[in-house]
């Protein structure tokens, strides 16, 4: 059997194909899986505690693992090490970054690809290779029109008490802001980035108010202005896609942002990569081989 994974740092999403004829045997949901900020220990305990993947174990002879934290050989190599320790029948383990799944996700050929999720990334594909103009350098430093980027607007609307009245009411029905406990859970959890981007979805619900939406705008305009701009000249000869559930419910923004800019609109926006990867997967049995 087929294992292949889509993770970011909030969720991963495992499909089981049958070699046979690449039918879908089943469909699995983890906590995300990013080695630049889970440790292996972490890491291996999600895949044991995972029934269905324990279940399948001594069935699955090839592994195709697309994820954030993934484009250094560090990540690379903790991913393959514990899954080789994890399916014992494997033999053939590729990991890759998230991009290449959104890029091959997007389109077969040229294309400018940006990634909006929990995190955000950007990229030109030129119909055979990624070339990235900006080093992703994490949701500290980066990520700009992420879920994690929303995440930390709010919460700064929040403290510097810049929040409307009847947003801040909502804000605080939704999440327990215990002072304490959100400084825990920023600086002492493991996955602070995954936190940040549930505040996310309290924009989208809100989205018709206008602070949200201004919110979301700016968001949105950084990362068109930091990463999508360095691609200015591929975007007049390729299509522009956009991946991931943020790019998704944020894509009337997008757009609008796009042609204050005089940039072209997107050719889609594709909210759940893997869902379209797994098609050209049964379509083309020879597919991932060109893939990795």
């Amino acid at each position: 059997m087929i294992l292949i994974a889509d993770s970011g740092s909030t969720k991963c999403d495992w499909i089981l194909l049958d070699d046979s004829d690449n039918s879908i045997v089943t469909r699995i949901r983890t906590n995300g899986v990013n080695p630049s900020v889970l440790k292996k220990k972490d890491i291996k305990e999600i895949i044991e505690n995972c029934d269905e993947l324990n279940e399948y174990k001594n069935s699955i002879t090839s592994i195709y693992f697309f994820g954030a934290g993934c484009n250094n050989q560090k990540g690379e190599d903790k991913i393959k090490t514990i899954f080789e320790n994890n399916f014992p029948k494997v033999t053939k383990i590729a990991v890759k970054e998230d991009l290449m799944l959104a890029v091959f996700a997007a389109s077969h050929k040229a294309s400018v690809v940006c990634i909006l999720g929990t995190g955000s990334n950007c990229c030109f594909y030129n119909g055979q290779t990624i070339e990235q103009r900006v080093k992703a350098m994490g949701y500290i430093l980066m990520d700009e029109g992420s879920g994690n980027h929303l995440g930390k607007e709010v919460l700064k609307s929040y403290y510097y008490k810049n929040l409307p009245e009847d947003l801040k009411f909502s804000l605080e029905k939704d999440f327990k802001l215990d002072d304490d406990k959100v400084l825990s859970r920023l600086y002492s959890a493991k996955m602070p980035n995954k936190y940040l981007a549930q505040y996310a979805r309290f924009l989208f619900e809100n989205i018709e108010h206008p602070y949200a939406k201004d919110i979301i705008t700016f968001c949105v305009s950084e990362f068109i202005d930091k990463q999508l701009l360095k691609y200015k000249n591929e975007l007049n000869e390729v299509p522009l896609y956009f991946i991931g559930s943020v790019g998704y419910h944020a894509r009337d923004i997008i757009k609008e942002e796009l042609e204050k800019r005089a940039l072209k609109a997107p050719e889609n926006f594709i909210r759940r990569p893997l869902t379209a990867f797994i098609q050209s997967v049964k379509e083309d049995k020879t597919f991932l081989k060109k893939v990795v």
